[in-house]
């Protein structure tokens, strides 16, 4: 059986996936060419990430795929109901990345506490003639110790931010509607452990709150932070996205920069991706990265064996 890892896959999973038998393929196929490859080289397993799109065309047109894979958490890239309805498997890695996702979100925190992204464009540039004056203009620095983290989605992702959350002495308060509490369990480098529960509380409760805030919810219709929460932060709030683009309004955030509601923040993931709006690359209180959320060697190795595994147990125990 041929597996296409369009989107790529890691070593490890291609090693697990060629020792239980399966052929493995990493050509990266431009998707409107996508129908025509999976067809013609008998594809029966089709692995993307973010950048393919897995619609009902393609679902409608290759009746040999029997799994479609996402290489993360969300699944907004995939009719997942239409495929299933047809007979196929769909599947992803929820927990492979979290703790991934989690550290990329700290160190946008870190980061903008202590203006770093913009200490790093500036002191290349007139770090030997303006030093004093950027070293003023750095000086108001904030620890994360003590402070406050509110998180909106409260699931794998949100959890595993909520435990580096508390490693680094901050209170957390969070917001799910799904999720009523949960057990988190911190594991340190000499083997003790220590279980912490935290109790969801209500959306306004965490807006309100928060001095810094970080979003872990999928993608929706409507946005979940707009001008109305912007209205009941904190003034100088810190928050960051690295959920899905289109959960936070940027218009509504650029407007609550200008304001002084909001002091920075922090996006990983845009409304218009892969082509940000210029105002916000533009903006010297945002800190971005390119949606490397799940970018790390391990949370990559994780993803590949995972999928591999899932592969297995569905295509080899039928």
């Amino acid at each position: 059986m041929k597996v296409l890892a369009n989107d790529g896959i890691s070593n490890s999973g291609i090693e697990a996936l060629e020792a239980a038998g399966f052929e493995v393929n990493t050509t990266t196929v431009a998707q409107e060419q996508l129908i025509n490859y999976i067809n013609n080289n008998n594809i029966t397993v089709l692995l993307v990430r973010s950048a393919t799109k897995v619609r009902k065309d393609i679902i409608d047109a290759c009746p040999e795929l029997k799994i479609i894979g996402r290489g993360g958490v969300g699944m907004d890239n995939i009719d997942v109901d239409y495929a299933r309805n047809k007979g196929i498997h769909v599947i992803n890695t929820p927990a492979a990345s979290s703790h991934s996702v989690a550290e990329l979100v700290f160190a946008h925190l870190y980061g903008l506490a202590r203006f770093l992204h913009n200490a790093n464009r500036d002191m290349p540039l007139e770090g030997d003639t303006k030093f004093k004056a950027l070293k003023k203009a750095y000086a108001k620095g904030t620890e994360l110790k003590g402070k406050t983290l509110g998180i909106i989605g409260f699931g794998r992702i949100g959890q595993a931010t909520a435990k580096v959350a508390i490693g680094a002495g901050m209170k957390v308060i969070a917001f799910d509607p799904f999720i009523e509490k949960a057990d988190l369990e911190l594991e340190f480098f000499n083997g003790q452990k220590l279980n912490f529960d935290i109790k969801t509380v209500s959306k306004e409760e965490v807006i309100k709150n928060s001095d810094f805030l970080t979003l872990h919810v999928p993608a929706q219709k409507e946005y979940v932070i707009g001008k109305d929460e912007f209205d009941k932060m904190k003034e100088g709030v810190i928050i960051v996205n690295a959920a899905r683009g289109g959960v936070l309004d940027e218009i509504a955030l650029v407007n609550a920069i200008e304001s002084g509601k909001v002091a920075r923040a922090a996006l990983d993931v845009f409304e218009k991706e892969p082509q940000p709006e210029i105002q916000l690359l533009m903006n010297s209180s945002l800190s971005l990265t390119p949606h490397t959320g799940a970018a790390t060697n391990e949370a990559q190795d994780r993803i590949g064996v995972e999928l591999a595994d899932q592969i297995k147990s569905l295509l080899l125990n039928d």
